[in-house]
């Protein structure tokens, strides 16, 4: 059975659909056959895989709203054992179409059920938001990963999203738990960011990958070609950072 994870951060910016695109490819590398689920209408994780939105003819959205098979919507992508849950931007309608019906936060939990045995994991990519559909993705999660760069407007963006995590352990689902802190474009010459690190390991104790993701060239060119970092340059920072995180994934 899949292990599930949200990565989830309400504030734009900080890496998170770049972590879940490249850890579901590499832990996917790794030989373990891994669903990227795309929850934001932007898309980017559908694209950042090399799968075209123009392509797509049914999206989560159609999963969600239509309840239709899973298998009409999934799409494998190129790269090794890993399939995309792809994402338009008509997502974007979902959430005012699930405010009226009844247990709306449990419509993602109960399409990912039915398919939960035939991968050992799944990364869900949520909006830049605290809405519907994040709390959708955090209602079918065993544990939330969080994304965040070593700013301290980061560091209070954190804390409401602890406090939402809390309420939907309460509310929904009692398994849910914070899985870990990623820290993304670090540069450890800026004593700013060793300044938050620092802070962020006091909050977190515990709670934060070994290896924090630095400030990379490559890691930002990939996207532009479908592709994940360990794909387009498996030697550069980025790609290193994010394999060594999906490893300790893994060990989790």
């Amino acid at each position: 059975m899949a292990k599930i994870y949200a990565f989830a951060n309400q504030k734009g910016g900080v890496g998170k659909t770049t972590s879940a695109v490249n850890i579901a490819a590499a832990i996917g590398a790794l030989g373990k056959k891994t669903l990227l689920v795309d929850m934001d209408p932007q898309g980017n994780a559908t694209s950042g895989v090399g799968v075209s939105k123009k392509s797509v003819s049914k999206s989560a959205y159609d999963l969600i709203a239509s309840d239709i098979p899973f298998k009409s919507v999934v799409k494998k992508t190129k790269y090794k054992k890993l399939d995309i849950l792809p994402a338009t931007i008509a997502l974007a309608g979902a959430e005012l179409e699930l405010v009226d019906k009844k247990e709306r936060e449990f419509f993602l939990k109960k399409a990912l059920d039915d398919i939960r045995d035939e991968y050992e994991y799944i990364f869900i990519d949520c909006p830049p938001s605290l809405g519907l559909l994040t709390i959708n993705s955090l209602c079918a999660s065993d544990g939330v990963i969080v994304p965040m760069q070593c700013e301290y407007f980061a560091l209070e963006g954190l804390s409401q999203l602890t406090v939402t995590i809390a309420q939907v352990k309460r509310l929904y689902n009692p398994n849910l738990n914070l899985s870990g802190v990623i820290i993304t474009m670090f540069d450890g010459r800026l004593n700013l960011s060793l300044q938050v690190l620092e802070q962020i390991k006091k909050h977190f104790k515990g709670k934060i990958f070994k290896v924090p993701v630095p400030r990379n060239v490559r890691l930002s060119e990939a996207p532009s070609y479908g592709m994940p970092a360990m794909y387009y340059d498996k030697y550069s920072k980025g790609a290193v950072a994010y394999c060594d995180i999906a490893k300790e994934i893994t060990e989790m």
